[in-house]
């Protein structure tokens, strides 16, 4: 199959696309045709080496782990999909080597759930590792409740755009960091824009007075320290990006691949809910083109890697 794979530690540059063999389906997975795969921040942060301490890779490393696809060959103890399914995934492992950016993944039914219907293959490539954050941190690590004001930063981003919904979903009032190009956009998701950078501090307590209930960061250092700086006297505050956050009484979150969570993610994305923006599309041979897109860390929702089975 053709994929994307590098060979060590290393910037874009170290990717390359070329022949890589076909993955072999274990007895709890199935061989997922990729249709379309979301670049994530932590993609390229695992390919530069900064989660060696925790996921041992396996050279040469496929990245990747968002996917949208068919099943095309269960796994010998599998029932839960058949061929012809369509569906969406967080298909990570504890090491890094069989990703999602290639032709075919072979992906452990724990991480996999049906693709909502009514959504595209690239939009639907971008909710599972994001959708799954959000879902996680707001419900299982801030456990929001209705009519709580919510900070989430980054609110234009891929995790935060789902957080605004997610929360405002839940009944709570949302503010949302973003540059000013992003605010109105913010306000269609439901959450009230705000300005980041210097003064940050200032506004969030002229909109927010009596404090913030329950803090989303996902930018780490200023972001994080401004966080607790605006909680209301109980408070939460949880990071994806700093453990910092530990310093503040706060919690660090990192997803995890949950079936039943991703199903319920997948619902709400039938029923319109929440919904992905793709920011822009490569083809899987221009995925280094994609990743320093992403790197850039100015992207509005997500970029997406696309498989081509119609050439």
């Amino acid at each position: 199959m053709k994929a994307i794979s590098y060979s060590r530690y290393g910037s874009a540059d170290v990717l390359e696309y070329g022949e890589r063999p076909d993955p072999k389906v274990g007895p709890d997975s199935v061989l997922v045709k990729v249709r379309a795969a979301a670049v994530n921040p932590v993609d390229w942060k695992a390919r530069e080496g900064y989660l060696q301490a925790s996921l041992e890779p396996v050279f040469p490393v496929v990245p990747g782990w968002d996917v949208s696809g068919v099943v095309v060959q269960p796994g010998a103890a599998v029932d839960e999909f058949e061929v012809g399914d369509e569906v969406i995934g967080y298909v990570r492992e504890d090491f890094l080597s069989r990703g999602t950016f290639a032709e075919y993944v072979a992906a452990p039914v724990r991480t996999l759930a049906r693709k909502p219907l009514s959504v595209g293959f690239e939009e639907a490539a971008g909710l599972p590792l994001c959708g799954l954050t959000a879902q996680q941190v707001l419900h299982k690590v801030l456990r929001v409740q209705e009519g709580e004001t919510v900070l989430v930063h980054a609110a234009a981003g891929g995790v935060g755009s789902l957080a605004v919904q997610l929360a405002r979903h839940a009944g709570c009032r949302v503010i949302g960091t973003a540059g000013p190009h992003n605010h109105e956009y913010v306000r269609r998701l439901g959450g009230e824009p705000v300005e980041y950078g210097d003064g940050l501090a200032g506004r969030l307590r002229a909109v927010a007075p009596d404090g913030i209930d329950a803090a989303f960061d996902t930018v780490g250092g200023e972001a994080l320290r401004v966080s607790a700086a605006t909680l209301a006297p109980d408070g939460r505050l949880a990071s994806i990006a700093d453990a910092e956050v530990f310093s503040y009484g706060g919690r660090y979150a990192f997803v995890r691949p949950d079936a039943e969570d991703l199903a319920h993610l997948a619902g709400l994305a039938e029923q319109g809910i929440v919904s992905v923006h793709v920011d822009r599309t490569f083809p899987l041979e221009q995925a280094a083109d994609a990743y320093r897109l992403n790197e850039q860390g100015r992207t509005r929702g997500k970029v997406v890697v696309t498989v081509d089975w119609d050439a």
